[in-house]
């Protein structure tokens, strides 16, 4: 089994690059559009909605844009990436204004980020 792909609400495209695209270095794809009617029926949201993927060899964030929107609905609700390096990343992430929150658990610090609309990423090491 794999995640196929996690679906994400971003209030703007250049967020969505920001993170996706120029933080984990993902390949971004040509917007397309949900149309209002689809976008009611699915997610009971009343407009057109763009869509771009952001893949990587084994990842695959279909991003959802509409204006205003905040993403992390709640504290439990996350993504875990592991990354190879993980001081390299939170580095990576603290020079390009990312949210870096690092919680001691027992002998172990678990780390989370925040993209720029606010979703909540747990950040693993190999």
């Amino acid at each position: 089994m794999r995640l196929q792909h996690a679906g994400i609400a971003c209030s703007h495209e250049n967020n969505a690059d920001k993170f996706y695209k120029d933080l984990l270095g993902l390949k971004k794809s040509e917007p397309k559009t949900l149309p209002s009617d689809l976008a009611k029926a699915i997610f009971n949201f009343d407009a057109e909605l763009q869509i771009i993927n952001y893949m990587g060899k084994n990842i695959h964030f279909e991003i959802f844009i509409a204006d205003g929107a905040k993403g992390g609905s709640g504290e439990i609700n996350h993504l875990c990436l592991e990354v190879s390096n993980l001081a390299v990343f939170v580095e990576k992430c603290r020079r390009r204004s990312v949210d870096v929150t690092q919680i001691p658990k027992g002998d172990k610090i678990l780390t989370f980020i925040r993209d720029f609309d606010g979703n909540l990423f747990e950040i693993k090491g190999k």
